[in-house]
């Protein structure tokens, strides 16, 4: 089976080695090659957090990339200089949108700071993708990272594609909510795990949590919104493919693992 990627991380740097560690795999470019070609992955989509600078976007042939907007685009005072540089990104074949992060960055998607931004993903026509969720750092600040702060972007701009990553983990059914209202909204399953993980015995321990997931997924009912996504180095790619294999019917493996992530992502490079 085809398999897009359509969530990882693609840094060189402690942090991120020793999580690779703990999910078994060695942080390396070769290390994921390798990978991607035994479990038959066909490319991914790098969601950026190297800073608005060109010359830090430089990736294997395989990986694509949302150029990431961090506290440095947040602290600018210079909106214009930044604003260039997005262009610059999307104007590349190689990048395939725009990535926020909100938690990480104390501001709203909705606030009016990003307006020009999405104004430049309507132009270039390629995707939003936003942090939503959960966030890894405990100085980060959840209330900025709930779902619901999406639907009003999302409302607010019909004409832009939105990507909430992470299904909005733990709010599903908020999450759920704001995907079904919103058509412009697709969702990767990135994320939801992290480490090894023993499988079947994963299923019976947080059996409770894992229902509500298949539960909402089947809620929205929207197969050609939803993406699979590793959030690469955080898990183990095998057992990672494995896991949503379990919360999505067969019948739309194909529309989960590659074709979504091809239509939203691969066809906007």
């Amino acid at each position: 089976m085809k398999i897009i990627d359509a969530h990882l991380h693609f840094v060189q740097e402690p942090y991120f080695n020793e999580i690779a560690k703990q999910a078994g795999h060695l942080n390396t470019e070769e290390h994921l090659r390798s990978e991607y070609k035994r479990l038959g992955f066909a490319g991914g989509i790098v969601m950026g957090n190297r800073s608005l600078d060109l010359e830090n976007h430089q990736y294997p042939e395989m990986l694509k990339y949302c150029v990431g907007l961090d506290k440095v685009y947040l602290k600018n005072n210079n909106i214009e200089s930044s604003l260039s540089l997005i262009e610059a990104h999307l104007q590349r074949a190689e990048c395939c949108g725009i990535k926020l992060y909100p938690g990480y960055n104390p501001v709203y998607v909705y606030d009016k700071m990003y307006a020009p931004v999405y104004r430049l993903a309507r132009r270039y026509n390629k995707p939003v993708a936003v942090h939503m969720g959960e966030t890894a750092s405990p100085d980060a600040r959840l209330c900025y990272s709930h779902p619901l702060t999406l639907d009003n972007a999302a409302a607010e701009n019909p004409d832009v594609r939105f990507v909430m990553c992470h299904f909005g983990n733990p709010w599903l059914a908020d999450a759920a909510a704001v995907i079904s209202k919103n058509k412009n909204v697709a969702v990767d399953l990135s994320g939801l795990l992290e480490g090894r993980v023993n499988i079947d015995q994963l299923f019976i321990d947080q059996s409770g949590y894992l229902d509500m997931v298949k539960a909402w997924l089947g809620y929205i009912n929207a197969w050609d919104r939803v993406m699979f996504g590793t959030d690469w180095p955080l898990v183990n790619l095998e057992e990672y493919v494995e896991f949503i294999k379990r919360l999505v019917p067969k019948k739309y493996w194909d529309n989960v693992f590659w074709k979504n992530a091809e239509n939203i992502y691969m066809g906007k490079c």
